[in-house]
C-alpha cells in the first residue's frame, strides 16, 4: 500500500537531486553548506513498501493509496545513532556526581558496568536494551549502532551482542573496552583472548570490530594491541571501527585509517597530521587498506554528549570540515560517560559548543552517521532509500537546536509504517 505524506512545511532529504550541483554523501569533500540538505519546501512524499518511491513539491505530487497530512511540519530523515552502548546492567549516576563536582574522568568506571553486566541475566540485559532503543526512537532515531564491551569475558560478551543483534542489525564486537582486572597483569593474555576465542564466539552477531586505542588511559589498549585486534577483527571478515583519540592526542586516527576503519569516534585531541590523515583517507590513492578508489574513507564521528557529561574539551568540529572531513554525529549513550539517548540534544550541543551551522550537524546526524556505518539506504530520503522519516512539530530544521531540550518529534515513520 503506498502513502502519500502531504502538506510539509519543510522537508530535508539529504539527496543532491534536490540538492543543485553540490554532492548530499561524502565524496571526500564532506558537508558543503545548506545545499547538502536537499530541502525541499512545501513537500511531500510518497512511500511505497517500505521505500521511499517520490520526493518533491506538494502540487505535482503523484497519487497514493494512502495520503497523510502533516499540517506545514519539518520532515527529516531519521538520525542515525552510529555509535552508542545500550545493552548494559547497573547504574553510574554516583560517578557522573563526582565528575560534577571535580573529579576528572578517566575511563576507569567502565570496570563498575562490566560486573554489574557480568552478574545480570539475559532478560535483564534485553529489557535495558530495548528500553533505550525505544526511547532513540521517540526521538528521532531510526538506525542505532549498538557495541559489546562490558562482559569482556566470552559468554557475556557473546550474550550481549546476541541480544543486541535482536534490536539492530548494526552490531559491534568491542572486546577491547579496556582489560578487565584479571587480567591487569596478564595484557598479552587478554589481548589473545580477544583475537582469539572471544572473536570467534562474537563473530556470527557482529558487523564490526572496535577497540579503545586510548594510550593515556592505563586500562586501554596502545597502538600494537589496538592493530592486533582490529586485524584479526577484519580477517574474521568484520568491518573496522575505532575509538581514538579521546582522552589526549595518540596514534588511533592514524590507525584508523591505515587499516581502512569505516570511522574513528571522539576526535577530542587531534594533530594535523591526524586531520591530513583522515582527509587523505577520501583521496584517490590515499593508501588505506580499503583504499579511496571504492568512495569509503574514514568518517570523523563526533560525541559531544560525552564532553558534557564529562566536563572535557569539545572536540573542533570547524577543523575536520575545514579540511573536507565527512563528520558524523552520534550520542555514544552509556552509563558512564554519557548517558544520552537523544539525537536532538546532540544536534544542539553541535551548534552551540563545536560552532556547526544547523545544516551541517543535522547533516552528519543523518547522512554523516550513515556514511560512517557504510550504509546507502539511510540517512537520506532519496528514491529507494528506506522510507525512516522524522516529524518535527516544528517549520524547520534549524529549530533542532533554536529549541534545545524541547520534544520536538511529533512521530516517527520507519520502514514506512508509523512507529509507535
Amino acid at each position: 500500500m503506498s502513502v502519500l505524506l502531504t502538506n510539509i512545511g519543510e522537508l530535508v532529504t539529504n539527496d543532491p537531486e534536490h540538492g543543485g550541483s553540490r554532492q548530499a554523501r561524502p565524496t571526500g569533500a564532506g558537508f558543503r553548506g545548506a545545499d547538502g540538505l536537499g530541502i525541499v519546501p512545501g513537500a511531500a512524499v510518497v512511500v511505497d513498501d517500505g521505500r521511499i518511491a517520490w520526493t518533491g513539491p506538494a502540487a505535482s505530487a503523484p497519487a497514493a493509496d494512502v495520503a497523510v497530512d502533516l499540517g506545514g511540519r519539518c520532515v527529516i530523515p531519521g538520525f542515525v545513532d552510529s555509535h552508542s552502548h545500550t545493552v548494559f546492567a547497573g547504574d553510574r549516576s554516583a560517578e557522573f556526581a563526582a565528575r560534577m563536582t571535580g573529579e576528572p574522568y578517566t575511563g576507569g568506571g567502565i570496570a563498575t558496568t562490566v560486573a554489574a553486566t557480568r552478574a545480570a541475566g539475559d532478560d535483564a540485559l534485553r529489557a535495558r536494551g530495548q528500553a533505550l532503543v525505544r526511547e532513540m526512537l521517540a526521538q528521532g532515531t531510526t538506525t542505532v549502532e549498538i557495541k559489546s564491551g562490558y562482559g569482556q569475558d566470552i559468554a557475556t560478551e557473546a550474550r550481549t551482542l546476541r541480544i543486541a543483534r535482536e534490536l539492530t542489525p548494526e552490531t559491534t564486537y568491542l572486546g577491547a573496552h579496556t582489560v578487565p582486572a584479571e587480567y591487569a597483569d596478564d595484557r598479552p593474555g587478554y589481548l589473545a583472548l580477544v583475537t582469539g576465542p572471544m572473536l570467534a564466539a562474537c563473530t556470527p552477531h557482529a558487523r564490526w570490530v572496535d577497540v579503545f586505542c586510548e594510550p593515556a588511559a592505563p586500562t586501554a589498549f596502545d597502538e600494537d594491541e589496538s592493530r592486533a585486534v582490529l586485524l584479526a577483527g577484519i580477517r574474521a571478515g568484520l568491518g573496522a571501527r575505532v575509538h581514538g583519540n579521546q582522552l589526549s592526542a595518540g596514534p588511533g586516527v592514524r590507525l584508523a585509517v591505515e587499516v581502512g576503519a569505516a570511522s574513528v569516534d571522539h576526535c577530542t585531541h587531534l594533530t594535523d597530521a591526524d586531520v591530513d590523515a583522515l582527509a587523505g583517507s577520501w583521496s584517490a590513492g590515499s593508501g588505506g587498506s580499503q583504499g579511496s578508489d571504492d568512495g569509503h574513507g574514514t568518517v570523523a564521528t563526533l560525541l559531544p554528549a560525552v564532553e558534557f557529561s564529562t566536563r572535557s574539551p569539545y572536540p573542533d568540529a570547524r577543523r575536520l570540515l575545514a579540511a573536507g572531513v565527512p563528520v558524523a554525529l552520534a550520542t555514544d549513550c552509556n552509563p558512564g560517560s554519557g548517558y544520552s539517548s537523544s539525537m536532538p540534544f546532540v544536534v544542539a550541543l553541535a551548534v552551540r559548543e563545536m560552532r556547526m551551522s544547523p545544516a551541517e550537524a543535522l547533516w552528519s546526524a543523518t547522512a554523516g552517521g550513515a556514511a560512517a556505518l557504510r550504509r546507502d539506504d539511510v540517512g537520506h530520503l532519496g528514491v529507494g532509500a528506506r522510507a525512516d522519516l522524522t516529524v518535527l512539530d516544528a517549520p524547520g530544521h534549524t529549530y533542532l537546536a533554536y529549541r534545545p531540550g524541547v520534544p520536538l518529534v511529533s512521530e516517527v515513520w520507519k520502514d514506512g509504517a508509523r512507529a509507535g
